[in-house]
């Protein structure tokens, strides 16, 4: 488990080098956040229930997160 957790750390580094090529920087250091997170915890040799653990609340996070910004944060409409 501590490998898929290096492999999601590679994608969002992708991720994070692509958004700063797109110019959205802030997106690309939110990434970049992500990137270490990932990268650290891949490397922490925890127990397989702890990995799942940590996964499930990082999903949690994120949807939680995700919800608050398309309700409060995301401003409906087409354009600039």
């Amino acid at each position: 488990m501590d490998r898929m957790f290096r492999v999601l750390a590679f994608w969002t580094a992708i991720f994070t080098v692509m958004f700063y090529i797109g110019e959205m920087t802030n997106l690309s250091l939110l990434f970049l956040v992500q990137t270490a997170f990932f990268l650290a915890v891949g490397y922490l040799k925890l127990s397989e229930r702890m990995y799942m653990y940590l996964f499930g609340a990082y999903c949690t996070l994120f949807l939680v997160g995700f919800t608050w910004y398309s309700e409060f944060i995301l401003v409906p409409g087409f354009g600039h």
